[in-house]
Parts: structure tokens; sequence; C-alpha cells
């Protein structure tokens, strides 16, 4: 009885294996015997579970792996180059504006080709 148990803790663990027994391409009893024979050997469950869902089960510290592989030396960098682009580019389209005169009004008591 205890395999039984363990066998229904590994389904939770893994819900796509269901998938595979609603669609009629596996039955419980042939998922069963795999994990009878082999356990929870990721040699034996490469065909039904990808490899993205099993690293899932396995590390309850993705978040944290995650986090720490994290370069942030390398992020830094990365917006220190974006920064200079942009500071580049604006530094262009000011370059690039005409000169406006400054609008001189007429005096009132003139007229034109006075």
């Amino acid at each position: 009885m205890d395999t039984k148990e363990n066998f229904k803790n590994f389904v939770k663990k893994n819900p796509k294996l269901i998938s595979y027994v609603k669609k009629n391409e596996m039955t419980w009893q042939k998922f069963y015997e795999i994990y009878d024979l082999y356990g929870e050997d990721e040699n034996a469950w490469n065909e039904y579970l990808p490899k993205e869902e099993k690293k899932e089960t396995e590390e309850k510290g993705g978040f944290e792996q995650f986090i720490k592989s994290i370069d942030l030396n390398g992020i830094q960098n990365g917006i220190e180059s974006l920064q200079r682009v942009l500071g580049l580019l604006g530094d262009i389209g000011k370059q690039n504006v005409p000169q406006q005169d400054t609008y001189k009004p007429r005096p009132l008591y003139k007229h034109f080709e006075d």
C-alpha cells in the first residue's frame, strides 16, 4: 500500500500525467507499473514529463536560485550603456534643431516699407 500512496503523491506533484490519461494516450495501470519498476527516476519519465516541469517539482527554491543567478554588475553596465546612448541621441537631436530667430515686433508708428 505504501507504493500506491507514493505513486499518488508523485501524480499530484506531476499533474501533466493526468492529461495523458484523459487523452487515452496512457493508462493509470501503465503509469503505475513504470513507477513501481523505476520509481521517480528521471530517465523513466523523460517521455512524459518535460524537463521544466520536473525542475519545478524538484526545486522548491527555484525563485531563490533565479535571484541568486542575476548578475547585478551586468545589469548596471547595461543601464549605464543605455544612458550614454540616450545622451548621445539627445545631443544629436539638439544639434539638428535650427536656431529660431527671436521675434522682434515692428514698432507701432512705422508702416510697411518705411
